[in-house]
């Protein structure tokens, strides 16, 4: 099959180039002038072959071959770049750059011990073209996105980064204090897991747009702040009551979100109590679902703003500090209950927690189940948590959105309350 290669690997080159330059054909502006446009659906393959032909030749020429096409091409660019310019013409320099990659691709492509074996090069080739392509095909998408990320979610974005490829490596892996349960590596893996998941929620958002109505503002919003959207929800419902049956439906889609969120960031961190909390969580998600449902019936379907909701992003330096000792705190106090005073004072531990955070406590008990606390009271301990905060969010919804509103929600997270306390009954039945 050896004989073969500079057929598949010529081959790869031309199809590259073609999948770029029919990209570059398509985009260019009916109104440019045939003398400014570098080139399209013919340029890309033939400058992508042509480049691939020149790395065949240097085998036994010498890399010269493909330097001076090379650089004979950076010259015609940077000639044509600068005959625009004088024109008078406004315009970056994304041709050019695909024209460069179009001549890596096909240099790429015909390299030997690069990228072994052939299939490999060739599928890294293909890959690097499509993506490419998706990226000079998205103009229209990228750039009203780009306009719609502001300094502070740049700022965060970059801070996420740091702590989750700088930081994170540089933490010690091994326990430290009292009762030896404070691990810096694995807390830095957590509160990268919880912000990353925080994150993905926010970045969607941004991506929908601020006008997607409430209820897909409380599904996505369940997996930043399931808290936020029912304190703006509330507050949206008592200013314009004839929206308290949306609002209702987004709180219990973001609180439906939650259970699910909480059940994977469990099934991530600890799978072997996976199984422990299936029925509880996944019993609860499922009934929220059911109330959204009815609570969907009931309502008139407005079109509602999801710029009410005051997301920020969720990642910031002294946010990701101040968790990173909650959870400590949480996951010691949590430790120091069960040792001290039983299963009870684990569950109390649990309840208190989750009427502020019940991430904390879902990650201190995910840790500690098999160390320490019984799977199945690690399990339910969670659940209380989740129950707990899940209250406290009723009772936000009547303070701030009235007791007709709160009364709504307060309903249908009873009824998501009383099917997991039965997973919880029949997952202790199994035992």
């Amino acid at each position: 099959m050896a004989h073969l290669e500079p057929y598949a690997s010529l081959g790869i080159a031309l199809a590259a180039g073609l999948l770029i330059g029919l990209e570059r054909e398509r985009s260019r502006p009916a109104d440019t002038e045939r003398d400014s446009f570098p080139g399209g659906a013919r340029t890309h393959p033939l400058l992508s072959l042509g480049a691939a032909v020149a790395t065949l030749a240097a085998r036994e020429v010498g890399l010269a071959v493909v330097a001076i096409p090379f650089a004979a091409m950076v010259l015609l660019l940077a000639v044509n770049y600068a005959g625009d310019v004088l024109r008078g013409g406004h315009r970056g320099i994304t041709s050019e750059a695909a024209f460069l990659l179009s001549f890596l691709l096909g240099v790429l492509s015909m390299t030997r011990g690069v990228l072994e074996p052939l299939g490999t090069k060739l599928l890294v080739v293909a890959s690097i073209a499509v993506v490419a392509t998706f990226l000079l095909s998205s103009k229209t998408k990228l750039h009203p996105l780009a306009r719609r990320i502001t300094a502070e979610d740049a700022a965060a974005t970059l801070e996420f980064l740091l702590v989750a490829v700088v930081v994170l490596p540089l933490l010690p892996d091994r326990t430290y204090g009292p009762l030896d349960v404070l691990n810096p590596f694995q807390i830095g893996v957590l509160l990268v897991l919880i912000s990353g998941i925080s994150f993905a929620g926010y970045a969607a958002i941004r991506l929908l747009g601020p006008r997607r109505g409430l209820g897909l503002t409380g599904l996505v919003g369940g997996l930043v702040s399931s808290t936020a959207v029912t304190l703006a929800m509330s507050e949206r419902a008592k200013e314009q009551p004839g929206l308290a049956p949306s609002a209702a439906l987004a709180v219990m889609l973001a609180s439906t979100v939650m259970f699910l969120r909480v059940f994977v960031i469990v099934a991530v961190v600890n799978p072997s109590l996976e199984a422990k909390l299936a029925a509880p969580m996944l019993g609860a998600a499922v009934a929220g679902a059911g109330a959204s449902l009815v609570l969907w019936h009931r309502s008139e379907r407005a079109r509602g703003d999801g710029s009410a909701v005051g997301f920020t992003n969720p990642f910031e330096l002294g946010a990701a500090v101040w968790f990173a000792l909650v959870f400590a705190a949480v996951l010691l106090g949590s430790k120091a209950a069960t040792l001290y005073l039983g299963t009870g004072g684990t569950y109390a531990a649990g309840v208190l927690a989750g009427t502020t955070d019940v991430d904390a406590i879902t990650l201190s008990m995910a840790k500690l189940a098999g160390a320490g606390v019984r799977p199945e009271v690690a399990a339910t301990t969670i659940f209380l948590g989740a129950a707990s905060n899940t209250l406290v969010k009723g009772v936000m919804a009547a303070v701030a959105g009235g007791w007709r509103f709160g009364r709504q929600v307060l309903a249908a997270q009873l009824a998501t309350l009383a099917a997991g306390t039965a997973g919880v009954a029949a997952t202790w039945l199994v035992l």
